[in-house]
């Protein structure tokens, strides 16, 4: 029964939705969030939810949208006006809307001059490419006409059964009352996703300084399949990061093997990036540029040798163990429960406790882990690389 509740309406409208004619229209929506709707002006929501403590926010990613409230207890009935109209009820007024173009077209400039990678990609409105977890949106074909495309955006992909209403800290009888009477908007499944194909590739930027910055990567699952899993404890055995700030990370496999061929100080780490349809794995390397080639190799022979059954108890019990950590202590605060929650209910109409996750990672065995392995070693290979290439191999020749 806590004070503070927060409540979020999760769409399955991210950016894969997008076509060619409405390229970054998600990202405008996002921006487009606080202005105003059919039942209350852009002032009026702003000093409303400012007026009870509350705030409202608004997330995008590849497959959905969150629009969310937090507020006080005895104030959900104030800010749920206000998020049934920011999501239900939108009106984008042109001269309002067109007062964002100038923040899309600054983003859009930013976003060309970022580290890129193909990636899983479906026809060119996934122009978002990943690297280390995080998208760049490179084309706004929204721009051309900006009310008009995120009208029929939302009118095609806003629809009830692509909606999840999710609730922390409220009474569930008062979610259910507000989500058959608000939500209940539109009928339709909505637009149909871009299929992910992967293509894999190189793409190589040369530029100055010491360090080299590389990517190779491979496509390993979708978020719903057994495998998933895997590839996450996967990800853990090799290392995904320090646990302790500024740390050494020695238990990391990569820095193992990095640290046999070359004295230079370097980072590595592992990652995995699961979507609804597929996904991507792979390593990510920072070094000097004369130790490039030993570095980038040294990494990526690390999973070829866990692919061949190199694989101790000890170290699968321990990426577990980070695991299970990790995803208990991601959905500790309302924001990572919340996210967990709507994500789950969109991908698979359902939500899987924190014991059916945490039995999940145990259930796997060194087999699956080994298995995934091979799913990389054998895959076609994605690369991406970055800074003083000289001595930087090509994906060929990894």
């Amino acid at each position: 029964y806590s004070p503070a509740s927060r409540i979020g309406v999760l769409v399955r409208a991210g950016s894969r939705y997008e076509t060619m004619d409405n390229l970054g229209v998600t990202h405008l929506l996002r921006l487009a969030a606080s202005l105003t709707t059919k039942g209350a002006s852009a002032f009026r929501i702003c000093r409303g939810v400012e007026a009870v403590g509350g705030s409202l926010s608004v997330l995008s990613s590849r497959e959905t949208m969150a629009y969310t409230v937090d507020c006080l207890r005895d104030h959900i009935d104030t800010v749920m006006e206000y998020l049934i109209n920011v999501t239900t009820a939108p009106e984008f007024r042109p001269w309002e809307v067109s007062d964002l173009t100038a923040r899309v077209k600054l983003d859009k400039e930013l976003a060309k001059q970022s580290p890129q990678i193909g990636s899983v990609n479906g026809t060119a409105n996934n122009c978002v490419l990943h690297i280390a977890n995080k998208s760049y949106i490179l084309m706004f074909s929204v721009l051309l006409c900006p009310f008009s495309q995120m009208h029929t955006f939302v009118q095609n992909n806003f629809t009830s059964a692509r909606m999840a209403l999710v609730g922390l800290g409220v009474d569930h009888a008062v979610l259910k009352q507000v989500g058959e009477q608000f939500l209940n908007i539109r009928s339709g499944t909505g637009t149909v996703g871009s299929k992910a194909v992967y293509r894999g590739g190189e793409l190589r930027h040369q530029s100055g300084g010491g360090l080299v910055h590389a990517v190779v990567a491979s496509e390993s699952a979708s978020a719903t399949s057994a495998e998933a899993t895997a590839f996450s404890i996967l990800q853990h055995v090799l290392g995904a990061g320090p646990r302790v700030k500024r740390g050494s990370n020695t238990t990391s496999k990569l820095s193992q093997a990095i640290s046999k061929v070359t004295a230079q100080p370097f980072d590595a780490s592992a990652f995995s990036a699961n979507y609804t349809d597929s996904g991507l794995f792979g390593v990510y390397t920072i070094c000097q540029a004369n130790a490039a080639k030993d570095v980038i190799k040294a990494a990526v022979g690390q999973v070829y040798d866990i692919a061949q059954g190199n694989l101790a108890a000890a170290d699968l019990s321990r990426a577990k163990n980070q695991l299970t950590a990790e995803y208990l202590m991601s959905i500790e605060n309302s924001e990572g429960l919340m996210e967990a929650i709507g994500s789950q209910v969109l991908a698979e109409g359902t939500y899987y406790s924190p014991e059916a996750v945490t039995q999940k990672i145990n259930a796997v065995s060194s087999a699956d882990v080994v298995n995934v392995a091979k799913k990389f070693t054998s895959g076609k290979k994605t690369m991406a690389s970055t800074g003083h290439l000289v001595n930087t191999p090509f994906v060929d020749e990894i």
